[in-house]
């Protein structure tokens, strides 16, 4: 291989990979093959097609070395070796440690390839095997040292000892290079691979049906006492957002390795601009590329945190209870790490469009309270909830989980009062991808208000998912007390919303009136759906009423586009008047109605016909005068967002979608098991 780019198709060809995945034992002690063997200079997959490609290729060569390691214990040679190695890397400086960066990488990058391949074709077991497995000539010694059980291997006919330390060693290797190696050009590398090892260990559970509880792979990682700096470096990976070196360890394009380290030392003192590169309109896969690391990270912290919740999980502790690096926190509670909360939240901003991403956000939002808190006291709120809102007015191009996740996140948000006045004192120009109108200037609050209507009545067409109107409504409701100076447009279509709403229940409404005689079973089945709809779009017009009158309640001086809307549509609400669900709630509605038709009859009169702004002067003198005690009180809107019971049953599948559909690694899916595989096949 020598320190020649390999080519994948020279894997069968190549004399040193065959002696390693052959019959033979290579002992640690032979520096000459494994300083040679580990001088090559890969074609690094930098995404799922490559990976899967590279896998092809190599799957002659891991099935030799399947055939032979429990023989040969090659593998547990290249991890001696590996370890050997990081020890002697931690100790060394930059300058003298290049080399060992480079063949530290080559040794992982090996061991997860075929860790991947007995993951994928095998057993958790069999793979604790093969890390274990010494050669036949040092087996009896071995076994009379260790007092560990032998469980014989039928089809390779040998006893291999099984305690897993030759495994938690590895584990711990890789463990210190992401926490106490710094990301460096020429270390970049190395940092991605150690991140994607992981993720492929834990891969396990895609081909596994025992619960994660009983795998002593998730065991060892989830006992690891390094899981605290394990997720504070992890989520700073993300936070920094170090964008990919163009070479590999020093290796420039023209091959030089000496010019490369001095280009890779001169790049870490340059400044770069990674939001230009983030200002891509393909937004997965331009972070995937440049961002490999961040990516990865932060698939691995979702499964982090996500496995394991009902249990003691240092992974979600430690995310849960981070702290802002530049505030003195005066708080009695506990502080896992530290991390500049400004740099992590500028980084979602800017990917904050991308599943993975609203995931970490969700999160953080719903199980960090600092972090909560540093949200909502930022006044360029904008600049997360905008690229939310662009999910979801894209919907067709999302997953239903990621429109589930932004509508949660909004909800998140609007529990808080400070959130729901602010979005109306941020005034937006020209919103180019809002296509239904054009507007020249329009408060966030108000897009938001269109954005979630405009989520809804596509849930009506499309989805007709109880859940989501649930969420959407709930938001809505938890602003409506704050609703200040609607857009015009904004106040058409909370109106127009109710109108839609009442049309669709007047039909089924109508329909189901009519007489039964004759009916067919299929119709009979078809009425009890029938009901079923009715009895949500029932409670969807209940809480579109209440959203209307919450806001008259409280902010009727500061609506006068929504009154002079009520006014124009107030034959929307003539059927309802008498309906047992809505009669209440109507008379508000009518009594504000009443009064200012009153008083523009009255100004009519003296002064003929209004143009609208006339009308509009006259409903801002009349707000001035009327009084709220008027009307019927009825309780605050305020919806919490409470998780499900049994939250891993949706998390856990949509993280390993993620995974296998956002991140550079490809796991076969013919192995899979459960509902895991179906949410990633029919992703």
């Amino acid at each position: 291989m020598g320190a020649n780019v390999s080519r994948q198709e020279d894997f069968a060809s190549n004399d040193f990979l065959s002696k390693f995945v052959g019959k033979d034992h290579v002992p640690v002690e032979d520096s000459m093959f494994w300083e040679s063997f580990l001088k090559f200079h890969i074609a690094f997959p930098t995404n799922s097609q490559e990976q899967l490609s590279l896998d092809s290729r190599l799957e002659t060569t891991c099935q030799s070395f399947i055939s032979h390691n429990l023989h040969s214990g090659n593998l547990g040679s290249l991890i001696s070796v590996f370890l050997s190695k990081v020890t002697e890397l931690l100790a060394l400086s930059d300058q003298e440690s290049t080399l060992h960066v480079w063949q530290s990488f080559n040794a992982l990058f090996i061991i997860r390839s075929l860790v991947k391949y007995i993951v994928e074709t095998g057993s958790e077991y069999q793979l604790l095997q093969h890390f274990e497995a010494v050669p036949a000539a040092k087996k009896e010694s071995v076994e009379k040292q260790d007092e560990s059980v032998a469980v014989e291997d039928s089809s390779e006919a040998t006893s291999v000892t099984v305690d897993g330390s030759k495994f938690e060693s590895f584990l711990e290797a890789i463990v210190n290079i992401i926490v106490v190696i710094p990301v460096k050009d020429f270390t970049y590398h190395l940092h991605l691979e150690a991140v994607n090892n992981l993720i492929t260990l834990l891969s396990v559970h895609l081909y596994s049906s025992q619960s994660t509880e009983k795998s002593s792979i998730y065991r060892a990682i989830y006992k690891c006492q390094h899981g605290n700096t394990l997720m504070s470096a992890l989520l700073h990976f993300v936070s920094r957002k170090s964008q990919m070196p163009q070479g590999m360890f020093g290796f420039n394009s023209g091959g030089s390795f000496v010019f490369g380290i001095a280009e890779s030392l001169w790049s870490m003192l340059t400044f770069r601009k990674p939001q230009d590169v983030l200002a891509n309109p393909d937004l997965p896969n331009t972070f995937r590329e440049h961002f490999p690391l961040a990516n990865q990270s932060l698939l691995l912290i979702l499964i982090l945190t996500n496995h394991h919740t009902g249990k003691e999980n240092l992974y979600r502790f430690s995310l849960f209870n981070c702290a802002n690096a530049s505030e003195n926190d005066q708080s009695k509670e506990v502080i896992s790490f530290k991390i500049d909360f400004s740099v992590l939240y500028n980084t979602l901003c800017q990917i904050i469009t991308i599943d993975q991403a609203t995931l970490l956000l969700y999160l953080l939002l719903h199980r960090n309270q600092r972090f909560y808190k540093f949200v909502m006291a930022q006044p360029d709120l904008q600049n997360l909830v905008i690229p939310i809102l662009q999910t979801l007015y894209h919907a067709p191009d999302s997953t239903s989980h990621h429109i589930y996740m932004s509508l949660i996140i909004l909800l998140i948000l609007s529990e808080d009062d400070g959130f729901n006045k602010s979005v109306h004192q941020i005034m937006l120009k020209t919103i180019s991808w809002y296509t239904e109108r054009s507007i020249s200037e329009i408060s966030l609050g108000g897009l938001l208000v269109l954005v979630v209507i405009r989520t809804i009545q596509y849930n009506m067409l499309k989805m007709r998912d109880k859940y989501l109107h649930t969420n959407c409504l709930a938001a809505l409701a938890n602003m409506s007390g704050q609703f200040r100076y609607l857009h015009p447009y904004v106040a058409q279509r909370m109106v127009s919303l109710f109108e839609t709403l009442a049309r669709k229940h007047s039909r089924l409404d109508n329909l189901l009136k009519q007489p039964a005689n004759g009916v067919s079973l299929d119709v009979q089945t078809s009425k009890e759906e029938m009901l079923q709809d009715l009895s949500v779009l029932e409670e969807v017009l209940r809480m579109v009423l209440e959203i209307l009158n919450s806001c008259l309640s409280h902010q009727l001086l500061y609506c006068p586009n929504l009154v002079y809307t009520l006014l124009y549509k107030k034959q929307v609400f003539e059927n309802f008047r008498s309906h047992h669900a809505f009669q209440d709630i109507i008379q508000n509605i009518d009594m504000v109605v009443g009064f200012f038709s009153s008083r523009l009859q009255r100004v009519q009169e003296q002064r003929g016909e209004l143009g609208v702004n006339e009308v509009l002067e006259v409903i801002s003198k009349g707000a001035s005068q009327w009084s709220s005690d008027r009307l019927r009180k009825f309780p605050d809107l305020k919806f919490k967002y409470v998780e499900e019971n049994e939250p891993q049953e949706f998390f856990i599948p949509y993280v390993w979608t993620l995974v296998s559909k956002c991140g550079c690694i490809h796991f076969s899916s013919e192995s899979m098991k459960g509902i895991i595989t179906e949410t990633i096949v029919n992703c």
